[in-house]
């Protein structure tokens, strides 16, 4: 099995390959629509801005190669984000994979912008990812901008409640950074990997 992680100029990609490293997961970091298109899983992580993201993946012709999978996709807090349709951070297009608009966070008196640090989810839906969590698991967060609820297979609040996992066919998401999350993000990326 062969794990694409896609290069979208993250500063987590190290550890993003790092824990897929642990896990005895023979990943490759690419730009190369070839290799993502033969591999048996890819993911999509990022950090950073929507715009910047959507451009890299545009400048390297990476966008209808993504939107063309039919493998198992694991997008990775901007990677989430990436994968609805807009995001009101700069206005952006995004992949258009699944239905809603990501939008910014609420700022409020003791509520830190951007969100950064370990919030628990509640999972509205089984699902293949969940596997093996207890349900009382903490994951890492940063970000200023999120999914909306609606429809999320689990949830996490800060401001407001917002989507901490997605999916919709093959393509699934979490707005945690699984390779930042200790044990819980090492059980999720192994439900990833498996079969």
């Amino acid at each position: 099995m062969t794990i694409a992680v896609i290069n979208s100029g993250g500063a987590n990609l190290g550890s993003v390959v790092q824990a897929l490293n642990r896990l005895g997961a023979e990943s490759v970091l690419t730009r190369d629509a070839d290799v993502i298109r033969q591999a048996s899983r890819v993911i999509l992580p990022g950090v950073g801005a929507a715009a910047w993201s959507m451009n890299a993946l545009r400048e390297h012709g990476l966008v209808d190669v993504i939107r063309g999978l039919a493998q198992p996709v694991l997008g990775i807090c901007l990677g989430l984000q990436l994968l609805f349709e807009s995001s009101e951070e700069g206005d952006t297009p995004c992949l258009g994979l699944i239905p809603g608009r990501v939008t910014r966070l609420p700022e409020a008196p003791g509520l830190r912008l951007p969100h950064m640090g370990w919030n628990q989810l509640k999972w509205t839906t089984d699902d293949p990812l969940a596997r093996g969590l207890a349900g009382d698991e903490w994951f890492y967060f940063v970000h200023s901008y999120a999914a909306p609820a609606e429809g999320a297979v689990a949830t996490s609040e800060h401001g407001r409640e917002f989507a901490a996992v997605v999916r919709r066919d093959n393509f699934a998401a979490c707005q945690f950074h699984p390779e930042k999350s200790a044990s819980a993000g090492q059980t999720l990326l192994r439900n990833f990997l498996s079969p």
